[in-house]
């Protein structure tokens, strides 16, 4: 009987405690497909192209975008929003993120980004990517409405997908699907005490690195094999559409050597990788643009990658690379990638602060993010014929203090932008009132 009434006695409690955690987290479920065409009306209107438009116009319907000018010629629409003093953005893209595959770092079970063993190139994130988590309401609430889900760990991670940040399931979300492979690359630690010590990890490095291009010279000559003379291999497998362009390889590497000595190596073998990280990318430009190398940066709130560095070296990084004509966007990397997204768009607004032109700095996370994850014919500026992935600001979106939105659409629907922080802000709010 006391065993029965403990039983009894601890479910109690967990439905509790599972009652608690529902109630605290915001009731948003994904928005229903547009069914009457939307113009906004009187808005600044950053393209996300470098172009802008003031006091505009922009109507889509169905899902896409098929209007974007002055007031005189638009067209009339189902439904009027007056943008009159405000601002409309594109969709801010996140790349490089663990979002989805990840809620508590601290619960191993909860980690999805990151595999055992070395080389993974045939895991797919998108598989892992949870929808349902809590954390993509709150990357919304700042404009941030696609992502490309990453994988993180072994020297082949294995392939990121790009994603719209409002759907039921994986299946619904994605926009392109396996559509890079991630690569770790052997850097030698910035400090090593001995020349013993540099050695060992210089032989390493290089025996790592003559392993993992053996790996693409096997991929390369499997996909030579007929298809009916071929055995099966799903990690040669996945390493096939490098070739026939189907694929990307994003190399994760920050030394400028590092660097160089990556873009060449994969350029022998006839691969134009993308450089992700790039921390000391602005020292070697000259070989970024001769091989046309567009670099995925990261976060601009880091300290320099060398102590002798500039202080405000990664604030100006950015600009350098604007002026050098090299491709280039923002990311945000590390284990907690997945809330700290949130910022994506300060640190572009940093940059912008340090001398990179404004609507460069919208570019750096929307249309340069398409552009280098080959979504820029589907989504990542507001142009006819594109997804309507868009949001209006109060204010200015690249800063803290104008990122209010309004509104968000992601294809045309019309998301909700509540988010826990907001119940929070809110609860607490009413608390505070009502105890004067």
């Amino acid at each position: 009987m006391k065993t029965m009434n403990t039983i009894k006695y601890t479910i109690t409690l967990v439905l509790f405690a599972f009652c608690l955690v529902v109630t605290a987290q915001p009731n948003i479920y994904p928005a229903c497909k547009q069914t009457e065409s939307i113009k906004i009306d009187g808005a600044t209107l950053h393209i996300g192209n470098g172009e802008v438009l003031e006091n505009a116009v922009v109507v889509f319907d169905q899902g896409k975008i098929t209007y974007v000018g002055s007031k005189a010629d638009a067209p009339s629409a189902d439904k009027n929003i007056d943008a009159t003093g405000k601002h409309v953005y594109p969709g801010f893209i996140a790349p490089n993120t663990n979002l989805g595959l990840v809620e508590f770092a601290a619960v191993k079970a909860t980690v999805d980004f990151a595999e055992t063993g070395e080389n993974n190139a045939h895991i797919r994130s998108i598989v892992a990517y949870n929808t349902d988590s809590k954390v993509i309401n709150t990357l919304r609430s700042n404009g941030i409405l696609l992502a490309q889900i990453t994988p993180q760990r072994g020297m082949i991670s294995g392939q990121s997908s790009v994603v719209h940040l409002d759907a039921w399931n994986w299946e619904d979300a994605v926009v392109k699907m396996d559509e890079g492979l991630h690569i770790q690359w052997p850097e030698l630690p910035r400090r090593i005490r001995s020349k013993e010590a540099k050695k060992r990890f210089e032989k390493r490095s290089k025996e790592q690195i003559d392993k993992l291009f053996e790996f693409f010279l096997e991929a390369k000559a499997y996909t030579e094999i007929d298809k009916n003379e071929k055995i099966f291999n799903a990690r040669l497998e996945a390493a096939t559409g490098i070739f026939n362009q189907e694929k990307q390889v994003f190399v994760h590497v920050n030394s400028a050597k590092e660097i160089q000595k990556s873009v060449l190596k994969f350029t022998e073998i006839g691969i134009r990788p993308i450089v992700v990280g790039g921390a000391n990318a602005h020292w070697v430009t000259d070989i970024l643009k001769q091989y046309n190398i567009p670099v995925i940066l990261n976060h601009t709130h880091s300290l320099p990658e060398q102590e002798h560095d500039d202080i405000l070296g990664p604030y100006r990084q950015a600009k350098k690379l604007y002026d050098e004509k090299i491709l280039f966007a923002y990311s945000v990397v590390g284990s907690d990638a997945f809330w700290n997204q949130r910022n994506l768009p300060f640190m572009a607004g940093t940059a912008v602060a340090h001398g990179l032109p404004y609507e460069q700095g919208v570019a750096s996370i929307s249309y340069n993010v398409a552009k280098i994850l080959g979504i820029d014919k589907k989504t990542g500026s507001i142009e006819v014929g594109k997804s309507a992935d868009l949001f209006i600001s109060t204010g200015d979106a690249l800063d803290m203090r104008g990122n209010k939105l309004e509104q968000a659409f992601i294809q045309g629907r019309s998301i909700k932008l509540d988010n826990w922080h907001e119940q929070l802000h809110q609860r607490y709010k009413d608390k505070y009132e009502a105890n004067k």
